[in-house]
């Protein structure tokens, strides 16, 4: 007899259920014991290093609640609570998206100098303009003497 499948599906039966993320959320600003922080680079096991707009790079914890559904990565700006008894951790409350991003510097939530991620990507742009000066030309002569 062949053994029965009592999972509830492969792997893929995870995705799909986002039902949180993509409808229009409300803005979410920060509270007291909460800092706005930007994500500098993941650590692995559910952990990041973040610099919080306050100055302090602190060691934050993803709650288990965005662990598996909400994507991390380095550049991102997320939420923080502070823990009063640790200061240099905190735990990642929610992550902005892109133009909630925005929103909050439009706002002046977020310090201007907050480069967003898509202004990282923008940055690497501008210097592609330049790239063609980068070439080298040998006149027919030069390639003789090599």
């Amino acid at each position: 007899m062949m053994p029965k499948n009592k999972g509830k599906g492969g792997k893929n039966r995870k995705r799909g259920k986002n039902e949180a993320d993509d409808e229009k959320r409300e803005l979410v600003f920060k509270e007291d014991g909460q800092e706005y922080a930007q994500v500098l680079r993941m650590l692995g096991n559910g952990r990041c290093e973040a610099m919080c707009i306050d100055g302090t790079k602190r060691l934050c914890h993803i709650r288990g609640k965005m662990h598996k559904k909400v994507w991390i990565a380095a550049g991102d700006i997320i939420l923080v609570g502070l823990r009063d008894f640790q200061d240099d951790k905190a735990d990642v409350i929610l992550k902005y998206m892109p133009d909630e991003a925005r929103l909050l510097k439009a706002y002046g939530e977020l310090p201007e100098n907050t480069r967003l991620n898509e202004g990282i990507a923008g940055g690497l742009d501008e210097e592609d303009d330049n790239a063609e000066n980068d070439y080298v030309e040998f006149e027919d002569e030069d390639i003789d003497k090599i």
